[in-house]
């Protein structure tokens, strides 16, 4: 009965373990890494019954050299703690001739690693025909069409389409942008971060605080702010154009896209005699009871209990009731009648 043994490692020069000296190591070889200058020299190691370098087809024929191959692994890697490669060190069965061990090993490393573009330095070791085992040194880095290294790796978008996600890479996502696909992106809901298309978004009418990082918040509230402290409505929307390019300049594309699609809805009020620009306050109950409470949150602090609060509240809604409150009218028409009146002169 054959005994499972599988043990996975990463090759790095952070572990103190140059790549160039585990090709040695498995191969039983005398290996010269060109990264640090030292010969790494196996070849009195016993136990070494078959090896064999594979390589997928974009990778350079050269490479078949294991010399070679990995000390272009070393050359790319840069960093003093680079990852370099992944071995694998695996049981063989014993009930197996030695053929059919081999036989098997080829096909798991083909079928397994070549056919996903790695290439893989292997060998096997037995040294007392007792414990058949292999070792099976990886490359990291992917390989484009021309043989070159690639990323280790790779970001992957989310994205929606219809209901459906899927992920795609930078370079997919461009082909897939054409065809409906959209990026997810982080919004706040409330005190929620929820990932969402632009578009639903949009649906969802999130201001453009829901997509600006919290660290820049409060210099966008002062470029809002600097819009609406404008003496016209020409004015602001110069100003407006300004902020746009200033966030996209900060690389806060979502959060320009949002001012400069809703900056003619939110200039409405300039619409309105500009005795009304200043103080124009909402007559909705809900809306002015939270900012009450807000209010008084402010002065108050933290409540020491519901009740509390609830109390506030209740007191405020019996204000409401007491005073017709909900029926005032914040703006002086007369104002505005005047100003439809020689609207419809011009007319």
């Amino acid at each position: 009965m054959a005994i499972y043994h599988l043990e996975a490692k990463v090759v790095s020069r952070g572990a103190g373990r140059p790549a160039v000296a585990a090709s040695a190591y498995l191969s039983c070889s005398r290996l010269y890494n060109d990264y640090d200058g030292i010969q790494h020299d196996y070849t009195k190691k016993q136990g070494l019954v078959w090896q064999e370098v594979f390589l997928p087809a974009m990778a350079p024929p050269e490479w078949k050299d294991r010399e070679q191959l990995w000390n272009a692994v070393e050359e790319v890697e840069t960093a003093k703690g680079s990852r370099l490669a992944r071995e694998f060190v695996v049981a063989l069965p014993i009930e197996l001739s030695r053929t059919e061990q081999i036989e098997l090993l080829q096909e798991f490393i083909r079928e397994q690693f070549v056919s996903d573009g790695m290439c893989a330095d292997a060998a096997i070791h037995d040294t007392d025909g007792h414990n058949p085992h292999a070792h099976i040194l990886l490359t990291v880095r992917p390989l484009d069409e021309q043989g070159k290294w690639q990323y280790k790796t790779e970001k992957e978008y989310l994205c929606m389409k219809n209901g459906e996600e899927r992920g795609f890479t930078a370079a997919e996502f461009r082909a897939a942008q054409n065809e409906g696909w959209e990026k997810q992106y982080p919004y706040k809901v409330g005190k929620k971060k929820v990932y969402m298309t632009p578009s639903a978004a949009k649906a969802q009418e999130l201001n453009v605080f829901s997509v600006t990082p919290r660290s820049k918040v409060k210099l966008v509230a002062k470029m809002l702010k600097a819009i609406h402290a404008q003496e016209s409505k020409k004015a602001a929307r110069e100003k407006a154009k300004a902020v746009v390019e200033e966030l996209r300049s900060m690389k806060l594309k979502e959060a320009a896209k949002k001012v400069e699609d809703s900056i003619e809805e939110t200039l409405t009020y300039c619409d309105f005699p500009s005795e009304h620009w200043a103080r124009i306050r909402t007559n909705n109950v809900i809306e002015r009871l939270n900012r009450e409470i807000r209010r008084r949150t402010r002065v108050v602090g933290s409540f020491p209990d519901g009740n509390s609060a609830l109390m506030l509240v209740c007191a405020r809604l019996r204000h409401v009731a007491g005073t017709q409150w909900g029926n005032k009218k914040y703006m002086n028409m007369k104002h505005l009648e005047a100003a439809l009146e020689d609207a419809s002169i011009a007319g």
